[in-house]
Parts: C-alpha cells; structure tokens; sequence
C-alpha cells in the first residue's frame, strides 16, 4: 500500500503538469505553419493559437492564424498570440495587440501585417512607414471580408 501511495503521490504532479495550456516557443527554421505549410523563419511576424486542451497551432504570420480560425472552433481556443514587432519573437496576447498593416514592412504571406503590444510603438512605426492601425476585432473584420 505504502509503494501505490508513493508512486501516486510521483505521478500526479507529472500528469498535472502535462496538462498545461500555455504557449510553446516557436522553433524558427523548424517549425511549419499549421495553416500555408510554410517553415516559420520570420522572427517579428510568427503567431500561435493555443487551445483550452492545450494543442499549439504555429503560423507564419498573423494572416495565418486569422485564416485557419474559419477552420476551427473558436470556441476552443484559450489563446491567441503574435510577435511584437518590436521584440523580435516575444510572443504577445494578439487579442489585446494593435496591428499595423503598412506596404512599406513586408510579412510573410503578404499582409503587410505587424502587431504591437503597445498602441504607441504601432503609432510611432506607423508614422514612419504609413499604413492603417487596427484593434483585434477590426483586423478580424477587415482580412474577413
């Protein structure tokens, strides 16, 4: 009796912790994008969709993650994440981001889309490049059309 109660108290920890929902590095150069297939080399314009269960979807670029959302339950998704452009694979909360589509900075599928955690990064580098700055739901709007 002893042996189970040890062996239960070493094995509920690992499965609790097993189960955890959060975001998982991209591992750039090696990781495809769940959505084009592509392999996700672009540092400041990857994204990442994390369900309640805890399966990661890996993108590209936000325009990725916007596109395969027709595909799923939105639902079951606990967590919506890109880059920051101005961190350089620092992975932000994509539902609270201000986007900048702008011709002058490139994305990987085309978008020329960039998300900012702070809504005063996304003005100054609009200011420099142009572009159209958009909260969570507008962009969801826009690309949706």
């Amino acid at each position: 009796m002893k042996t189970l109660k040890h062996y239960l108290t070493l094995t509920l920890p690992i499965l609790f912790l097993g189960c955890n929902a959060g975001p998982k590095p991209i591992d750039y150069g090696n990781d495809g994008c769940h959505f084009c297939k592509m392999t996700i080399v672009d540092k400041v314009h990857a994204a990442e969709i994390v369900t309640q269960k805890g399966k990661v979807y890996k993108f590209d670029a936000a325009e990725c993650m916007v596109h395969f959302m027709e595909d799923i339950d939105t639902s079951e998704i606990k967590l919506y994440l890109s880059n920051n452009y101005t961190e350089p694979e620092v992975l932000i909360d994509a539902t609270m981001a201000t986007f900048l589509i702008s011709k002058n900075i490139p994305s990987p599928m085309g978008a020329f889309l960039s998300a900012f955690k702070n809504k005063s990064d996304a003005e100054k580098v609009q200011q420099k490049n142009g572009g159209t700055l958009y909260n969570w739901h507008e962009l969801l709007n826009h690309l949706n059309k």
